[in-house]
């Protein structure tokens, strides 16, 4: 929910569409940006009701603008996801369906999970795909899940981008590849600014672009 990430899905929201479409087309759509600072004092405090009530009121904002789909354009949001699409009326995509979806066409079948430590801790990815899509979910050890928030709420979201951080997820990634993992979900929609394909001997998972790839789709079908 930084306003980074926000950035990152709304280029890659209008440069897909512009593939998709020819030059000088972008994507019609509504951002409503929360103050992230609330935001995370909130998950920070573990006031997930407080939270889903923020997004709540930022996803109906949204739909009175006129959007006929909803997308949480963070992985810790997700927390919350189904809260906040029983309060709207139309279809809320959520991050973790779309990366299931991603990784059974790649083959994969235990994934390694990178993020916010509210996020790896959670039940988003680990149940959800397990029971949907029946795959296995793994979480880096403590330490190492203290490490990756503390790059992504510490750096990224303040749009630092620090080689030895990308260092230490590297090795991050390796360890949850000896460890079983054949694919990694990148699960934080600020670390696609840190990390790139040819970083990880396993296949990345981008919440993000899957997110956005996912979103175009459906509303390209609806035109």
């Amino acid at each position: 929910m930084s306003w980074e990430a926000t950035a990152l899905y709304y280029r890659l929201l209008n440069e897909g569409t512009a593939a998709a479409l020819g030059p000088h087309h972008n994507a019609r759509s509504v951002v409503v940006s929360v103050d992230f600072a609330e935001a995370l004092a909130l998950a920070e405090q573990s006031d997930w009701d407080g939270l889903a009530a923020l997004l709540i009121q930022a996803a109906r904002q949204v739909c009175a603008a006129g959007a006929a789909m909803v997308l949480l354009g963070a992985n810790t949001a997700h927390i919350v996801a189904d809260q906040v699409a029983a309060a709207i009326d139309v279809p809320l995509l959520h991050i973790a369906d779309v990366t299931g979806a991603a990784a059974q066409a790649l083959g994969l079948r235990h994934l390694g999970l990178i993020g916010t430590r509210f996020t790896m801790a959670s039940p988003v990815y680990a149940a959800r795909l397990g029971e949907r899509f029946g795959l296995t979910v793994s979480t880096p050890d403590e330490a190492s899940r203290e490490v990756l928030h503390q790059i992504i709420a510490g750096e990224l979201t303040l749009g630092r981008v620090e080689p030895e951080s990308r260092r230490r997820c590297v090795a991050i990634i390796e360890a949850l590849r000896r460890d079983g993992a054949d694919g990694i979900v990148v699960g934080c929609t600020e670390l696609p600014l840190l990390l790139r394909p040819q970083d990880s001997a396993l296949p990345l998972l981008d919440t993000t672009a899957l997110h956005v790839e996912a979103a175009l789709r459906l509303a390209l079908r609806e035109r």
